[in-house]
């Protein structure tokens, strides 16, 4: 038990917030069981599901983290600002806290999670939250606590109220045993980090829990997230946004990755745009539960040399990271996502120019890039 608390009180301080498919069962398994978990005699709950509202509720967890708060944002757009609920356990800006609805939710504490569902009457749930690579590798125990024993957690209360549930995946469930270029929906992954480990055994309990219980569990595998809004959190691919400020604030950047390191990358609106599609997509449309999702895929050299078209006088070093450098050289290089395509239609709006465009139009118009320009 006094491990337990350690680790409660670790993630309340270090958590990061930040993402196997086969056919549908034609039968689902609901009648086996309506949870995984033994719910008290007396327990008082009601839960209201997609059909019965004009618009989904909706709980967000993790939600400070680098997607949590560009999906609110989207979903207050799509339905209603008061039907999207943000949550984490960090205190958030002010910004964030006046633009919608922000509650506490730590997901190590059942009870309470479980409560938030209930009371705010959640039919969509986004997990966010968990322990990056790079963090991950630090600090294997916490990322073992949130990333696993979180997941349970959201698992079996989605089970419980019939939520549909969304938990990304990532590049980083794939493994050096993995074909790398492309790397399809379904292979050998065998992961070598705990959060890649963490997103296999999310994967597969997504699934189980659909077969065994009915649960709607929708995934996507996540390439290297790109956005103008956020710091970077530990990741592996965080060369991609940090390039970005470095050049703008000092004109160099010392990179910890080789100069051919080459991993599929996405920019932010494209991610979440998938993200909607793949919650709003048709059940009968859908012939896996993961699905891999990509929109580019370059090099650290690549990124440097569209950089320098905004910046010319950017200074480019590499100091190789060799844990880092290790992840990234097990993931892949390419994705394919031939089956999101032609699933539910999935089709991206950023290549590599149009990103590195619209990072600099967002992160300022320093003198440097205006000279450029």
């Amino acid at each position: 038990m006094p491990m337990v608390r350690n680790l409660g009180r670790a993630a309340r301080q270090l958590l990061q917030s930040s993402g196997c498919g086969c056919g549908i069962s034609l039968v689902p398994a609901r009648a086996i069981g309506v949870s995984p978990r033994q719910v008290a005699s007396d327990a008082s709950f009601h839960s209201v599901t997609f059909s019965e509202s004009d618009h989904p509720r909706v709980l967000i967890t993790g939600g400070l983290g680098q997607l949590g708060v560009g999906l609110a944002k989207l979903l207050r757009k799509r339905f209603g600002k008061n039907n999207v609920i943000l949550s984490d356990i960090r205190k958030p800006a002010d910004n964030v806290f006046y633009s919608g609805p922000f509650i506490f939710a730590d997901i190590l504490d059942y009870k309470n999670l479980r409560e938030i569902v209930v009371n705010n009457r959640i039919t969509w749930l986004f997990h966010y939250s968990a322990l990056l690579s790079a963090v991950g590798e630090a600090n294997v125990p916490l990322a073992r606590a949130v990333n696993i024993t979180g997941l349970h957690n959201v698992l079996d209360i989605a089970a419980e109220h019939n939520l549909r549930l969304f938990v990304p995946s990532t590049i980083g469930a794939f493994g050096p045993t993995s074909p790398r270029d492309p790397t399809p929906d379904l292979c050998i992954q065998r992961p070598r980090t705990i959060y890649g480990v963490s997103k296999v055994h999310a994967e597969l309990m997504g699934e189980y829990y659909h077969y065994r219980y009915g649960l709607d569990f929708r995934c996507l595998r996540y390439p290297g997230i790109i956005s103008a809004d956020s710091q970077p959190g530990g990741g592996t691919t965080d060369y991609a946004v940090k390039i970005f400020h470095d050049a703008i604030k000092t004109g160099k950047f010392k990179c910890y990755l080789r100069p051919d390191t080459r991993l599929p990358m996405m920019y932010i609106d494209d991610c979440l745009k998938a993200t909607l599609e793949v919650m709003e997509a048709p059940a009968e449309s859908l012939t896996m539960r993961t699905y891999n999702i990509s929109a580019m895929s370059f090099t650290p050299e690549e990124l440097a040399q569209e950089v320098q078209k905004y910046v010319p006088e950017l200074q480019m070093t590499y100091n190789v990271d060799q844990v880092r450098q290790a992840i990234a050289d097990s993931w892949p290089m390419n994705f394919d996502d031939s089956n999101a395509r032609r699933d539910w239609g999935w089709k991206h709006d950023y290549d590599l120019p149009e990103l590195v465009t619209t990072m600099f139009s967002y992160l300022g118009s320093d003198s440097r890039i205006a000279q450029a320009n």
